[in-house]
């Protein structure tokens, strides 16, 4: 749990795994952009920190591992103790999500990442290839037992019928994922709404709603 909640921030507790998130998070993507140096991007993240901002989010693909590598720095000196860390993977077969965890563990310098995403669901092949017995989901269940990573979730920005086949299917292999990531915002409900129709089953699955 981290340490810095400060009375200022507004936390929120993520789905059914006790944690106390706040409810605006830092993205990792920018910290390594065109125009950002390290010294800015390692700022950046500490800032947030410093002012109660606890939810860390990255991506193993961010601009080639700079993301990651950034935030990792960032994470020294006793700020990983503050933060909860979220980043997410590509790889669909179970040997590529191990490869890339790795990667992504190394890079951030950690120990264990709190929050591990299968990327970019987007396709009504990806949980088939997840959920496969070589599957990625494998490599993170694997990971988890072995102290890696705490939680998993699924990330997607295209299509809600894609992420109810991907929570269907989950299912289907006995999963219930922690968190999952969508869009959200004032043009969703004129089509295919996540709020209206994904919303509400992982408010009624207990999952985690980023």
């Amino acid at each position: 749990m981290p340490e810095n909640l400060q009375p200022e921030m507004l936390y929120r507790v993520l789905g059914s795994t006790g944690e106390r998130v706040s409810a605006i998070g830092v993205g990792g993507f920018h910290l390594a952009s065109e125009g950002v140096d390290e010294r800015l991007g390692i700022r950046i993240v500490r800032t947030a920190i410093d002012h109660g901002i606890t939810f860390m989010d990255n991506c193993w693909d961010y601009n080639d591992g700079a993301s990651e590598i950034r935030m990792g720095k960032a994470l020294r000196d006793g700020y990983r103790d503050k933060a909860f860390l979220m980043t997410k993977i590509d790889g669909r077969s179970k040997k590529a999500a191990a490869r890339q965890l790795d990667e992504s563990l190394r890079r951030l310098q950690v120990d264990h990442i709190d929050l591990v995403q299968h990327h970019e669901v987007i396709r009504y092949e990806d949980p088939h290839r997840i959920f496969a017995e070589e599957g990625a989901n494998a490599a993170l269940v694997e990971a988890r037992a072995a102290g890696k990573l705490r939680y998993i979730g699924f990330t997607g920005h295209k299509d809600t019928h894609i992420h109810l086949y991907m929570l269907e299917i989950a299912a289907d292999h006995g999963c219930t994922f922690d968190a999952v990531l969508m869009p959200l915002n004032l043009m969703d409900a004129h089509y295919r709404s996540f709020e209206k129709q994904v919303l509400p089953q992982l408010v009624e699955q207990h999952i985690g709603v980023l």
